[in-house]
């Protein structure tokens, strides 16, 4: 993750000189000016603005607008922050309690990046419990860049699609049908709204979607 552009650092040093030191807005200005090796403290100083819908109280009518205007961030940024932020808070609050009290130097922490790959790969759950440990592992004691964990976690899926891959071809499958039910689905709407076809098709259409769902139970 790349340091805050100067023109955004310039903006937050000018705002930290006009905002009470030690409140929350302070702080989350603060953890921004350290985005690369600070990021766990602004994820969690923005989880708090945004829960607590803080932003509002400064003038802002949505996060979006307070995290790019004031703090200089994308929206994508942002909810990659705070997801990844609460995914520590939930999974590995031992670490965060390490990372608050000083006992974990800059150079340890995990990026950004590396966290929301390891965070994505919970969350969709493609790994079983032993491989998600030794992801996790790379990540969090070892450091691993978000590439490198990325070819690790792709080594470790084709892994299991040789060791299962009766359950590979089904996944596959069923990708296939929820791609076919979709695209049906948006063809059937195009099709009302237009008026193209007579109603005796929708249905034929709508029959389709509803045994092409069937095969995907």
């Amino acid at each position: 993750m790349t340091r805050l552009a100067t023109k955004s650092l310039d903006r937050i040093e000018e705002a930290l000189g006009d905002i009470e030191e030690g409140s929350i807005r302070h702080m989350a200005l603060n953890s921004a000016k350290q985005f690369k090796t600070s990021w766990i403290s602004l994820g969690q100083s923005l989880y708090t603005v945004w829960k607590d819908k803080q932003y509002k109280d400064w003038g802002y009518m949505t996060f979006d607008a307070y995290t790019s205007k004031e703090i200089g961030i994308k929206k994508a940024t942002a909810m990659k922050l705070l997801k990844s932020y609460y995914f520590l808070e939930k999974e590995e609050p031992a670490y965060l309690a390490k990372d608050t009290a000083g006992l974990r130097p800059p150079s340890e922490v995990p990026t950004l990046d590396s966290v929301n790959v390891l965070r994505l790969a919970k969350n969709k759950n493609v790994l079983d419990k032993e491989s998600y440990e030794d992801i996790k592992k790379g990540v969090m004691d070892e450091g691993k860049e978000a590439g490198a964990v990325k070819k690790d976690l792709t080594s470790l899926m084709r892994q299991r699609e040789e060791l299962e891959p009766e359950e590979a071809r089904r996944k596959k499958r069923t990708a296939i049908l929820k791609r076919l039910v979709a695209s049906l689905k948006s063809l059937r709407t195009d099709i009302e709204s237009s008026k193209m076809l007579p109603v005796s098709v929708l249905k034929e259409i709508s029959n389709l979607i509803n045994r092409v769902e069937l095969e995907i139970k």
